[in-house]
């Protein structure tokens, strides 16, 4: 099937939130298919500047292998470019096959934010892709410590929410509610009411980041709420570790490393059809 461009998967949402889960690598890829294939929903597979890094700056390698299990998924899938700071990465996203790109300038003032994500836009849409942008802060990014959903500058604002949009002309904006990036316990407490606030106040879809952190019954809800776009990284890092340590244990003198990576991607394949099946509502 061919890859969807992100905007085009996201207005098939109808009431329903379209998971995003994160790529590092292509047992990732291949794991995130099986479990929307499982679940019979639609899918966004998206790789990180951090992830690129990983793969030593190059992200040719793992968009092409991405690219290839996207095109053999027999559900719609998009690619989608994450957490991009770096305008040499954002800018060759067209020729990498990605359909929207989240350009993340949330740790710059306001009015620089503005200017940066008004810049990826334009460039962006010009050639057919889909532009995500950051207001407020949502905490655990690049090693930090998880925010407090009471810290100050950690809740976005409806108002600001809206000019911010209004000024840089951004596709879909990920907003700070009370989730935080790289939570390994699933309590996160959600603000309800600023979600319905924040849908009221601006037109594009809402982004759910560091969604690994809450519960099932809160991701259902922040859904039906209004959050369309949920993206989901360190639980599938979690089920692939814990499935790697369990074989491990298991079989000590296991040396292939195929024995454990099956394992790991069949947990980390349960684990997204879990939780696509939570945002189906």
């Amino acid at each position: 099937m061919p890859v969807i461009p992100t905007g085009q998967l996201i207005e098939t949402a109808e009431g329903t939130g379209i998971g995003a889960f994160n790529v590092i690598t292509v047992e990732h890829a291949e794991a995130i298919v099986a479990g929307a294939e499982r679940a019979q929903r639609p899918v966004i597979l998206q790789i990180s500047q951090n992830a690129v890094k990983f793969h030593n700056g190059q992200l040719a390698p793992i968009a092409a292998a991405t690219t290839a299990v996207a095109e053999a998924a027999s559900v719609p899938v998009s690619l989608h470019l994450d957490h991009v700071s770096d305008p040499a990465l954002w800018e060759v996203a067209p020729a990498h096959g990605f359909g929207s790109v989240m350009v993340d300038y949330s740790k710059l003032s306001y009015e620089e934010n503005v200017a940066e994500t008004s810049r990826a836009v334009e460039f962006l849409n010009s050639r057919g892709l889909w532009v995500e942008s950051e207001i407020g802060q949502v905490g655990g990014k690049d090693g930090g410590k998880p925010l407090s959903a009471h810290a100050p500058g950690a809740r976005t604002s409806p108002q600001e929410a809206a000019a911010f949009v209004a000024e840089s002309a951004v596709d879909a904006l990920a907003v700070a509610v009370g989730s935080s990036h790289a939570m390994t316990s699933r309590d996160a407490v959600l603000d309800h009411d600023l979600i319905a606030d924040l849908r009221a106040a601006v037109e594009v879809p809402l982004v759910l980041h560091g969604s690994s952190g809450v519960p099932d019954d809160e991701l259902a809800r922040a859904v039906s709420g209004g959050m369309v776009k949920v993206n989901i990284g360190t639980a599938l890092n979690i089920a692939f570790t814990e499935a790697v340590r369990q074989h491990l244990a298991a079989n000590p003198d296991d040396v292939d490393p195929r024995k454990y990576l099956v394992v790991a991607r069949e947990a980390m394949s349960n684990a997204v059809a879990h939780f696509l099946g939570v945002l189906a509502g």
